[in-house]
This record gives structure tokens, sequence and C-alpha cells, in this order.
């Protein structure tokens, strides 16, 4: 009998649970397989946790592209919460950084532009033929006691060096939490994620290139993902409720089908 692999037995297990516990759940499962920690908090995209920069003061988004142990790199200051030893702790070249700060100036609009408040972090590192990152952004919002949301998206890319163009591969992660409890409705949780990916070849004159690039790539990738998730959550929720729960009185929506029924019989005589 063929080994079962414990990596794939966690992921499987993952997967038929309620994606609004993931973190908790991967939390567990890492306690019960310490080994297992490192593939799991690569391979699993858990909601992202805000941490406070105490050199600048501002919130950022913590994933494991910006992880070194139990520290987290700040994109604001370029430096580690909490410190770590001198030498350790992986930080983008010159170049790069200079890319990371100006991507950060402008995904900071965007995400005042879209979002109309919440959280964006923006990570860059260096690759042999070019450079990869990530892009975060994150907004929750609780109108009520018994009732929150969350949109957390996760944008990874390379870009690959060529003469006067470059080559970018995105993959993006859309994590979406909903819910509510009250007396009239009862209690409401609609959870899930969706992955896309996408690889294009755009035009390159600077490193500013780069930027408005990869700008424009995550913010079509979100506008099509907004739509999926549109058109798949919400619209398959409503039709599902709406089969389940009929407002207006069983006798009156009886009586409107024999109505129609009988309109549609008169129109085939």
């Amino acid at each position: 009998m063929a080994s079962v692999d414990p990596l794939d037995s966690a992921l499987d297990l993952l997967r038929r649970l309620n994606p609004k516990d993931v973190k908790k759940n991967v939390d567990y499962l890492c306690q019960l397989a310490p080994s297992l920690t490192e593939e799991l908090l690569e391979s699993v995209d858990i909601p992202l946790a805000v941490k406070r920069c105490t050199k600048t003061g501002r919130d950022f988004l913590c994933c494991d592209y910006n992880r070194d142990g139990d520290s987290w790199r700040s994109p604001w200051s370029n430096e580690f919460e909490p410190p770590v030893e001198d030498g350790e702790g992986v930080v983008p070249s010159d170049r790069i950084r200079k890319m990371e700060i100006k991507a950060n100036e402008a995904f900071d609009v965007y995400r005042e532009l879209y979002f109309e408040g919440g959280i964006s972090s923006v990570y860059l590192w260096d690759m042999d033929d070019g450079f990869a990152g990530c892009v975060l952004l994150k907004k929750s919002v609780s109108p009520s006691p018994k009732s929150s949301g969350s949109w957390d998206s996760i944008h990874v890319f390379d870009a690959q060096d060529r003469a006067r163009t470059a080559h970018y591969k995105l993959t993006s992660t859309v994590i979406l939490s909903l819910g509510t409890d009250s007396e009239n409705l009862g209690t409401m949780d609609l959870s899930g994620n969706m992955v896309r990916q996408v690889e294009q070849d755009m035009a390159v004159e600077d490193d500013g290139s780069h930027v408005a690039n990869i700008g424009k790539m995550v913010e079509d990738m979100e506008l099509k993902m907004r739509n999926l998730l549109q058109e798949v959550y919400f619209g398959k929720a409503k039709d599902v409720v709406g089969d389940l729960r009929s407002i207006p009185a069983l006798s009156e929506t009886n009586r409107d089908r024999a109505t129609q029924r009988e309109m549609i019989n008169s129109m085939g005589r």
C-alpha cells in the first residue's frame, strides 16, 4: 500500500474545512505536525495579519514573503519587526528597494481610491534574471457587533527582464469573508477564496515602467476577480436563498404561479 504524503493530507483536510477558519486550522496543523510548518505556510494563503512599524508608526501587512522567522520586514522602514540580529533578514538591493518605495506609494493611492481605507503593502526581492514581489491589500469592516466582512488580496509576481520588454507572471488570490447574525435573518457565513493567474509581455523604458506595468496588471486582475466574486458568490447565494425562502405568503406565491401557467396555456391555444 502506497504511503500518503502528510502535506497532501493536510492540504486536503483544509479544503474540506470552513475557509473562514483557515488561519486557526493551519495553526492547529502546525501544532500537530511541526515538520510541515514551513511547507504549510508557503502553500496555504491565509488572511493577512497587521503589524505596526515602530519607526514610522504606520501599519503594514504580514505574509510569508516578508517573514524571517518570527519577524516581519516593514515596507516603510525596510527594518524587521521585532528586530533581527545583524546580518540576518533578507532585504532587497538598492535598485529593487527604490522600486519598492515607489510601488508602495502607488498602491497606497490605489488602496484609497478603490477601497476607501484598508492597508496596503508591497514587497520586492532580487532574482537572477530580474526581480519578484507581492502586492498585499486588506480591508476589514464591522458595521455592527454581529456583522463583519473582510477582503484580502495577495498578488505574487515575477518580472524577467528582456530587451526593452519584460515578461510578467502574476498569481492572484482573493480571500473573502462575510458574516452576519441577526434575529430577522439568522446566521449567515459567506467565505471562500479564488485564485487566478496571468502572464504578459509589456514594454519597459526604466524601473518606473515596472511599477506602472505591475499596477496595471493588478488593477485589471482585481476588477476581473471582483466581477467573478459578485457573480459566483453573491449571485449564487441569492439564487439559493430565493429558492429556499419566500418572503411573500405561500398562498400568494401559488396564486401568482397559477396565473402565470394560465396565461402561458392561453397563449399556446
